[in-house]
């Protein structure tokens, strides 16, 4: 029996994880919460806003399943990891921002760090077991969300409606518009460099818009290994959720003669300059990683609520990180510093 306290129960990856948790009888879900709905009996502890260490402190959970959206999720990430609970990790903000502090808890926690992001999951499964000495370089894969193929002249007056339109997954707002923006690929690759251990010139973005291949190793004797499925989040879930048994799923598996287009592309990047940025603020280290989350989380939510046009939003994050020092954390408060000085800088537009 593994027990799981459950963050962000009642967004798009909260309720897949219901899901997986009702099918599978060695999984008991002890805790969940959520930052604004009611989540009454989902589980024996509940909790609704407030401090989700709290709830994990009376919860003691064997696996903490992570699903919170943005920086909000942070503490509970570091309250896992220092602990040495198994984090199965979909709030990726929290890794994004704190990528240093959060490596440094897990070496001292011991626990195991398992990401239910379709991509790194992928990632961690073609890697399993074979040593970073073996990897040349590590390929993550976008859709290109509702806009690819379009320029910077036809997003000028795109609507938050247009930008939830998302082509192949089913996801919440937030990151349906950083999908469309290509900063989730952005928050992808700074995490994908802490989580693996790889420098930024190793890890590579490219279109590829069926969704088929969730992400592709490349090793140093040629060879290549990719992960392929349907797009379908319950798959990493419950990988995460049951690893290392690979639980069954209802997920149909890929049907490869009923036809199959593999069709991959460079990232428009003078179009959707945020990837450029967030490449930029991983390399320039420190707390530029936090910054950049912070600004595209103001920006997002500001665009989402009329205030500010699709482009604005890149335009945002880039000036917030032309403002800020950058210095790196020493330890959480420094990072919530970091993390309010950012969202300081986009008041007119919060």
């Amino acid at each position: 029996m593994r027990t799981i306290a459950l963050l962000g129960a009642t967004g798009s990856i909260g309720r897949q994880a219901l899901e997986i948790v009702e099918a599978h009888p060695e999984l008991e879900l002890v805790a969940a919460a959520s930052g604004s709905q009611d989540v009454s009996g989902l589980a024996p502890l509940t909790q609704v806003g407030g401090e989700l260490t709290e709830l994990l402190d009376r919860a003691e959970p064997d696996i903490v399943l992570n699903a919170v959206v943005g920086f909000a999720g942070l503490p509970a990430t570091l309250w896992a990891l220092e602990r040495g609970v198994t984090l199965a990790l979909a709030n990726k903000e929290s890794l994004v921002a704190a990528g240093d502090l959060a490596v440094a808890a897990q070496r001292r926690g011991g626990g195991a760090l398992l990401p239910v992001d379709s991509e790194h999951s992928a990632l961690h499964q073609c890697l399993e077991g074979r040593g970073p000495e073996s990897v040349d370089s590590l390929v993550v894969t976008a859709s290109g969300g509702p806009f690819r193929g379009r320029t910077r002249a036809e997003l000028e007056d795109v609507t938050p409606a247009e930008a939830l339109r998302h082509p192949t997954w089913s996801m919440g707002p937030k990151i349906t518009v950083d999908s469309a923006t290509l900063a989730n690929k952005g928050l992808e690759l700074i995490e994908a460099h802490f989580l693996f251990g790889l420098p930024y010139d190793r890890i590579e973005v490219v279109i590829h818009p069926s969704s088929v291949v969730h992400g592709l190793v490349r090793f140093r004797d040629g060879a290549a290994l990719a992960h392929l499925g349907y797009p379908d989040m319950r798959v990493p879930i419950s990988y995460a959720l049951t690893y290392p048994e690979r639980a069954a799923t209802p997920v149909p598996s890929l049907d490869l003669a009923a036809g199959l287009t593999l069709e991959f592309a460079a990232p428009d990047l003078e179009t959707f300059p945020l990837l450029s940025l967030a490449r930029g603020a991983g390399e320039r280290g420190g707390t530029y990683p936090c910054a950049f989350n912070a600004a595209n989380e103001v920006a997002v939510a500001a665009f989402l609520g009329g205030r500010l046009p699709f482009l604005g939003i890149a335009d945002a994050v880039e000036d917030v990180l032309a403002a800020v020092d950058g210095a790196p954390a020493r330890d959480l408060d420094d990072l919530v510093e970091a993390d309010a000085q950012a969202r300081r800088l986009l008041e007119p537009v919060a």
